[in-house]
């Protein structure tokens, strides 16, 4: 459950050479992708020089065949943009969200851009002042707006397309995949230098319909068939004949976000040549290789639905241990727990998933688990099966221990809200009331993932981040941390931070 994360955000964006709307390839494809971002989505079409917009707070709506040309009408046009969006910066309060919400449009001297992006700018008071030499006034509630305005302000220069994505390439410190329109409806895609967020390419089998996603399952749902994922530093452009890739960046090392496989992405998704499901089956043989004795101790398997359940199974098949599909979560719950207040958070954890008491009681039960960031809702799961008179509980985390935090997308972004940055393994035992806890080991993981090490972003658990500045922050704000200074934000939004690096 990675203690209810967050990530920035799921994009989609396709093109329709029949001339037909786009409108309802983005729709299913940000449907796919709602556990992306469930605070707020956004539809973009362009048609005849015009961006048409529609954003709102909230899950992707279900619409009513009544509305279909109502909606239709709101978005016409062949081309379009689309997100589903999570905070990891900015503010939280509505009226910040509604602002925050994309795809974000700039504007200026009859140049258009709109995007939508995936990831996390690290080096925003840097943009920020750049922006504002240009537009002064400038102020923005998500990191899009940095990178729209950035994109803009290259353009106004002259540059094309390819020019002024290299640009934001080399001078923008964070995580970024972008899919964008022009005002004259060119339709493009980007990736940072080090591929960190996922963005995949396809296209229909009459070649008539190219479209850009952060996971292949919105491909999937829209009948389309996958061509490939964008390399590190790949800008592509759209064309009626096709994909146009180029390599505009290549600094030698691919840092793709290993929590893509533990936790965000949907197991129907394939990132590569693998589904995400095979290599969470994977995690779980990997733990019951690294972790003998306990298996040998356990009576039966016990997962944390939805995405501890595939790691159950590999669990499963390579223990022999029965796995009781005793857990099971209740589908229409979907209070999320960041969103809640304190008194209620731990009853609405407590009541997401419901787990058959009959089939643990008295039994010695390994849980299979995605990961535990603040350790708070696997207290709640721990104390829960103990009332219900589990003899032993035994975590197996398939995510290895989270030390450090997040700085590219992942709203995880501070030391103190991290268990594993202050208490070691048997410490995180004791604090949640398990038996024992056992991670995934990190060779275990990048094995099962079958990348290589330094084709991965491990940040959050080795402390090396792939890109300079955000190694810079995330080291002062370790030692402050450590000399108890208290954390008052997110690292990369603390001025403070970013001057003392």
């Amino acid at each position: 459950m990675g203690d209810q994360l967050r990530i920035a955000c799921g994009v989609f964006a396709a093109i329709n050479y029949e001339d037909q709307p786009v409108f309802p390839y983005i729709y299913w494809g940000l449907r796919a992708q709602n556990h992306r971002g469930h605070q707020s989505h956004g539809f973009l079409t362009y048609s005849d020089g015009k961006f048409h917009v529609h954003r709102s707070l909230d899950l992707v709506p279900k619409i009513k065949t009544s509305a279909i040309h109502e909606w239709f009408g709101r978005l016409p046009g062949h081309v379009g943009v689309g997100n589903v969006r999570y905070t990891t910066s900015g503010k939280t309060d509505e009226e910040s969200l509604i602002k925050g919400t994309q795809p974000v449009t700039a504007s200026k001297d009859g140049l258009k851009l709109a995007i939508s992006f995936n990831g996390n700018v690290v080096n925003t008071f840097q943009l920020r002042k750049e922006i504002n030499v240009e537009f002064p006034g400038f102020s923005y509630e998500c990191d899009a707006d940095l990178i729209c305005y950035k994109l803009l302000i290259e353009r106004l220069k002259g540059h094309d397309l390819a020019s002024v994505a290299k640009t934001c390439m080399k001078e923008v410190d964070g995580a970024f995949s972008v899919a964008g329109v022009t005002q004259d409806g060119e339709f493009f895609a980007f990736k940072d230098p080090h591929g960190i967020r996922p963005l995949c390419a396809g296209h229909s089998k009459n070649d008539s319909i190219f479209a850009f996603s952060s996971e292949t399952v919105s491909l999937d749902i829209n009948g389309l068939e996958r061509d490939f994922e964008l390399q590190p530093g790949e800008f592509v452009k759209v064309s009626k004949n096709g994909f146009e890739r180029q390599r505009l960046v290549d600094n030698g090392r691919k840092a793709f976000c290993a929590f893509e496989f533990a936790y965000f992405a949907r197991p129907d998704s394939r990132f590569d040549d693998k589904y995400v499901y095979e290599i969470r089956e994977e995690f779980g043989r990997t733990l019951v290789r690294e972790n003998p004795d306990v298996v040998r101790n356990a009576d039966m398997i016990l997962s944390v639905p939805e995405t501890g359940d595939d790691s159950a199974l590999g669990v499963h098949e390579e223990s022999g241990l029965r796995w009781e599909r005793a857990s099971r979560r209740h589908r229409y719950v979907t209070e999320r727990a960041f969103l809640l207040l304190n008194k209620d958070r731990q009853s609405t954890i407590d009541r997401k998933i419901n787990i058959l008491a009959p089939k643990i009681n008295g039994k010695r039960v390994i849980v299979t688990e995605d990961s535990i960031v603040r350790g708070d809702t696997t207290k709640v799961i721990v104390e829960k099966l103990r009332r219900m008179g589990a003899r032993k509980v035994y975590l197996f985390v398939t995510f290895p221990r989270i030390v450090g935090p997040c700085l590219y997308g992942i709203d995880m972004a501070t030391y103190g809200q991290l268990i594993g940055s202050k208490h070691k393994t048997e410490e995180i035992a004791e604090i949640i009331k398990a038996d024992a806890v056992c991670y995934q080991s990190i060779e275990g993981l990048v094995n099962a993932i079958g990348f290589t090490r330094d084709q991965l972003c491990l940040a959050c658990v080795t402390g090396e981040y792939p890109t300079p500045l955000a190694q810079k922050i995330a080291d002062v704000m370790k030692k402050k941390f450590l000399e108890g200074h208290e954390e008052t934000g997110r690292l990369y939004e603390i001025e403070d931070a970013i001057q003392s690096s």
